[in-house]
């Protein structure tokens, strides 16, 4: 018997990709989406999410491209790895995604790059009344110099609004970097800090992600004292829940074992805390 049936799933409920599908959206997460949406249909500008490794940003990100992509009238790109070694780079790859066609002769400068995307934000915001979003994903990756001409992006606007709504997330890292461009960080119209969840919601968290998967068994799969200690490792740590909880099943599975126990639990963290021999 196939290990989906074994558990009564028909999927992989604790996969770490970050599928919108498994988009729990606790309290904080609601409100930083919510919120999100809001800034941009009123086309405020920049939103910063902040967040530590593993709070969930990335699948925020993907849950909000996916909702902005059923908006004919929304244009969104998203980038989550931004890494460039110049600003041409950053300006070649934003003209990408945006699909704008760049038909320049000779050297082309950053002069260039930033006429052609004005010119294109016009175009959709003005003459087609489009919403164009820009996401970035591990936004800390992002050099000063690409900053700066984020911060010149911004500057495109009507009498109204910014042509341009950018979404920044990224780790905690990236606060004191905005807050040290002068005319970038007081204007950010939204920003947040996911926090890590606690126990009741990571309890919500594992039963939802169970419920997506397919579970409808009357019997909980994971005992409340399980809950607990996955609890006490994580502390709270969306990603890392997901990888303790797949590790739960997979010895549930080899052991024969319809519930994950508490000392179940315990024994997979004292193997991840063992050495191991090379």
């Amino acid at each position: 018997m196939s290990y989906y049936k074994v558990l009564g799933l028909e999927k992989e409920p604790f996969s770490t990709s970050p599928d919108p599908e498994f988009f729990y959206d606790s309290t904080q997460h609601k409100a930083a989406l919510y919120r999100l949406r809001v800034a941009i249909e009123l086309r405020r500008g920049l939103s910063v999410v902040l967040g530590d490794v593993g709070t969930g940003k990335t699948t925020l990100s993907r849950k909000l491209s996916q909702l902005l992509s059923e908006d004919p009238a929304i244009i969104a790109a998203v980038n989550l790895n931004p890494i460039y070694d110049t600003e041409q780079q950053f300006l070649d790859e934003l003209a990408q995604r945006f699909g704008i066609k760049i038909n320049f002769s000779g050297g082309v400068k950053v002069l260039d790059y930033m006429k052609v995307i004005e010119k294109f934000l016009f175009e959709q915001c003005v003459q087609e009344n489009r919403t164009v979003v820009l996401i970035i994903d591990e936004a800390q990756k992002l050099t000063d110099p690409c900053l700066e001409i984020l911060r010149s992006l911004l500057n495109y606007e009507t009498n109204e609004h910014k042509t341009l709504q950018l979404v920044l997330l990224g780790q905690m890292e990236l606060l004191p970097r905005l807050s040290r461009i002068a005319n970038l960080w007081d204007r950010i119209a939204f920003k947040c800090v996911i926090d890590p969840l606690d126990e009741n919601t990571v309890r919500e968290l594992i039963n939802f992600r169970l419920h997506q998967a397919g579970y409808r068994l009357p019997q909980p799969l994971f005992s409340d004292p399980a809950i607990k200690a996955i609890f006490d490792h994580t502390r709270g740590y969306p990603r890392r829940i997901t990888m303790i909880c797949h590790d739960a099943l997979e010895h549930c599975f080899m052991y024969n074992k319809s519930v994950v126990q508490q000392e179940d639990i315990q024994l997979l963290c004292e193997k991840e805390l063992r050495p191991v021999l090379v």
